[in-house]
């Protein structure tokens, strides 16, 4: 892993949306080496932002500073899955800047016992396993592409400070219509077509048309039943420097059929 402690001299922090998946995509040794590689090219951000799929709530809301504990917000697995432990460092003066780059008249509000959930502390155990960077996670106060897009935008300036803000989701996120749960499972047309078309508008850097995925995207509603899986990739979009830009496309694939695709911009 880089030893850099800063972005300095290299542009700005890139930006991350990462298909998060369950807490047994830890045991999948395909996706954390992919995970792990990501972050050992990254450089070490001095703080982490993370917005996850797992935490709606308006207004805005600011995690755990003082100690960053962790919310098992899943069921049915096997009990090592719950012993888990992640102890980041909180990050006060994070949450301090954030609340200062929202407009005058949001509120933003603070919950200090909410800690890190499965979105954003699954990820991080991958990425960053000596847990010493300190971590804050933020509700997604809506779940609008526009609004989201908007929230990036005033995120942005954070990137400068070597903080690596994270949107957690996933591509396809259609639980309901899975059928064959192993890992490995074909995914199903609904997943494969969605994913296909959101590689390539991606590619393309067609913001708009990536928030009207309900009616442009094939396979919907069946992708995305409800879009809380989706919707952190517009808070990641709306921080990168240029929205419209290509984004790095970094893992694709697919795990128990729903798509991994996970990508960082500049």
């Amino acid at each position: 892993m880089s030893d850099d402690t800063s972005s300095g001299g290299t542009g700005p922090m890139p930006a991350l949306y990462l298909s998060h998946g369950a807490p047994p995509l830890v045991d999948d040794a395909l996706w954390t080496s992919q995970l792990s590689a990501w972050a050992g090219d990254l450089p070490r951000p001095t703080a982490i932002l993370v917005v996850s799929a797992h935490w709606e709530s308006a207004p805005l809301m600011l995690g755990a500073t003082d100690t960053v504990p962790l919310v098992y917000d899943f069921g049915g697995f096997p009990a090592r899955y719950y012993s888990v432990r992640y102890g980041s460092p909180g990050a006060p003066e994070l949450a301090a800047k954030v609340a200062a780059l929202m407009p005058d008249n949001q509120t933003v509000s603070r919950q200090p016992n909410r800690g890190l959930d499965h979105g954003a502390y699954v990820p991080l155990t991958v990425m960053y396993p000596e847990a010493d960077i300190p971590v804050l996670q933020m509700s997604l106060p809506t779940l609008d592409p526009d609004r989201l897009l908007q929230l990036g935008r005033r995120l942005r300036p954070l990137r400068d400070e070597g903080v690596l803000i994270i949107g957690s989701g996933f591509t396809t996120h259609g639980l309901p219509f899975l059928r064959d749960f192993r890992p490995e499972a074909v995914a199903p047309c609904w997943s494969q077509e969605f994913d296909a078309w959101a590689a390539e508008t991606l590619a393309r850097g067609a913001v708009d048309e990536l928030a009207d995925f309900r009616h442009r995207a094939p396979g919907m509603p069946y992708a995305h039943p409800t879009i809380e899986h989706f919707a952190p990739m517009f808070v990641t979009l709306g921080a990168a420097t240029d929205p419209e830009a290509s984004p790095k496309q970094t893992i694709d694939g697919y795990w128990m059929g729903l798509a991994k695709r996970s990508f960082q911009v500049a």
